[in-house]
């Protein structure tokens, strides 16, 4: 279960954060997650529930932006967005494909 690990580097981060500019209180925590990074976004939440529990971030909410795989053909230069994880171009059939998104894992604010 990495999510747990995860879920301890933000909760790192953001504590850090916290004391170099003296923030007093955290509402929210936003997160970008790539379709590709294989998270399970509800163990994520999980594991930050009881991570944040004893921390200056307990009433904190997380919210998690799941971000669709873009790819784009190498060979007709279309962008697309994959579907169900079929790495193909829909305009020419080519498997020469870029992955634009996706592998995204970043606190947004």
């Amino acid at each position: 279960m990495h999510e747990l690990s995860i879920a301890q580097s933000i909760v790192e981060s953001v504590l850090n954060e916290v004391n170099k500019k003296n923030y007093s209180n955290v509402t929210t925590i936003a997160l970008r997650i790539g379709a590709l990074t294989d998270i399970v976004p509800d163990a994520l939440q999980f594991g930050f529930d009881v991570i944040k529990a004893e921390t200056v971030l307990a009433s904190t909410k997380l919210e998690i932006e799941l971000i669709p795989v873009k790819g784009k053909c190498n060979n007709c230069n279309k962008d697309f967005e994959v579907k169900e994880f079929i790495f193909v171009c829909p305009e020419c059939s080519s498997f020469d494909i870029k992955t634009e998104n996706g592998t995204e894992l970043d606190i947004a604010y």
